[in-house]
């Protein structure tokens, strides 16, 4: 027998909350193979080589999309368990389906307490290992040097739109500490200031071509002044923005999908009792 009353507006209610909550955590998902597959692409390979140090930049930004892929599987497919209860109006599957938003909210607390962890993760500490790395490994302002980690910050000045570790503002830089500018390389015989990579518009295939005296040389114009630990910075920031927006936005979901399944529990309850 169909609940009646406010037991009815409770089931209209948590299957339009659960449908809601069902989209929310395809969004989740996707955002999250979204943000899996743009680092595959170019972030992840960069940010290797921040793993020295025991830091772990790239896990961070590999684990914030797998935590979105995971959360968005478990939303939906409790949002589904929740919606099967409601339109049969089985008892034990609406107590069991609060049990498991209730399991699936304290997760997702964790999850946007870990995302502003990760957000702090980002600080001055980070950024003195990063200018160390530059200073003791950058040989040669190309992709094939014999040094690999300098290969990948070239690798990074291209992809991220950056140079060196703090702002570039003129000829003296973060790269006058390196071997690049003290024993070998370009910088050293004074033919440049910074990398060609440093230098817009140019790319992986056309830098060494493509770059303009103006830039490498005389630093008048057309070179990148963001350092790049401020840039990861704001990369890291904006992915977990993203991630912990739509997970509050599910929590809150989860809370009033709480509510509306022991309503309904209850009616049925009282319901079967006159009967």
């Amino acid at each position: 027998m169909s609940v009646e009353g406010c037991g009815r507006c409770g089931k209209v209610f948590l299957i339009l909350i659960n449908i809601l909550f069902f989209l929310l955590g395809i969004t989740l998902m996707v955002a999250g193979i979204v943000l899996k597959l743009n680092q595959s692409n170019d972030v992840l390979p960069a940010l290797s080589i921040l793993q020295e140090n025991a830091t772990t930049l790239e896990q961070i930004m590999s684990n914030i999309s797998l935590l979105a892929i995971a959360i968005g599987v478990l939303v939906a497919c409790v949002s589904g368990f929740g919606l099967f209860g409601a339109l049969c109006e089985v008892r034990c599957i609406l107590i069991t389906y609060a049990v498991f938003v209730i399991i699936l909210l304290a997760m997702e607390i964790a999850a946007v307490a870990l995302g502003f962890m990760m957000r702090n993760k980002i600080n001055e500490t980070v950024k003195e290992e990063m200018l160390t790395l530059l200073e003791e490994n950058y040989v040669d302002d190309s992709l094939n040097s014999s040094n690999p980690i300098s290969n990948k910050w070239n690798l990074l000045f291209l992809n991220f739109n950056c140079c060196a570790v703090n702002p570039v503002t003129g000829v003296n830089n973060d790269f006058d500490e390196t071997p690049w500018c003290t024993t070998e390389g370009e910088c050293h015989d004074v033919n440049a200031q910074i990398p060609k990579t440093c230098c817009v518009g140019v790319n992986a295939s056309n830098f060494e071509e493509k770059a303009q005296s103006s830039c490498f040389i005389y630093l008048t114009s057309g070179f990148k002044t963001t350092g790049c630990f401020d840039r990861i910075k704001e990369l890291i920031q904006a992915y977990s923005v993203v991630v912990i927006g739509i997970s509050l936005a599910i929590m809150i979901t989860e809370i009033v999908a709480i509510v509306f399944a022991i309503i309904l529990f209850r009616q049925i309850h009282l319901q079967n009792k006159i009967i």
